[in-house]
């Protein structure tokens, strides 16, 4: 019933968004647009509930209700054990690709030392905190300033 009400909702809203920009034209017509889009909207809300309510019912009249026996079928675990994921030649695609990296990873090991983590002097100063420099400026106006 969720379902179709988010559906029938989902097509509504742009129904709603048509009728206000066609409604202008009422004020040729002398009539009160406002007045003439709330009963247009009433109107197609309810055709919406109405469409709803038929759906929900055509659904529940075609559900079919199964004995236990027919849902613990349907639950049971199917048994994998003698499935293979993996084709014959993944094994050797994969051993000649991980010695290729190992060459290309032992080459740039070599020529690249280790990034070290960032460690910082002292305590992080704030944006508006005193800048350290001693100026009695904030830090953002002083040495924190965006160039």
């Amino acid at each position: 019933m969720l379902q179709m009400l988010v559906q029938h909702w989902h097509e509504h809203l742009p129904s709603l968004d048509h009728l206000r920009q066609c409604i202008r034209l009422l004020c040729y017509a002398q009539k009160n647009p406002k007045q003439e889009y709330k009963r247009e909207a009433f109107e197609l809300f309810s055709l919406m509930l109405d469409a709803v309510r038929n759906e929900v019912t055509r659904i529940l009249m075609t559900v079919q209700i199964r004995g236990e026996q027919d849902v613990a079928a349907v639950e049971e675990p199917v048994d994998l054990r003698n499935v293979s994921y993996q084709h014959a030649e993944y094994d050797a695609a994969m051993a000649s690709e991980e010695t290729e990296q190992a060459d290309e990873g032992e080459a740039a090991v070599a020529t690249a030392p280790k990034a070290q983590p960032f460690v910082r002097q002292g305590e992080k100063v704030g944006r508006n905190d005193p800048c350290p420099c001693g100026s009695g400026k904030k830090y953002k106006q002083c040495h924190g300033r965006l160039a």
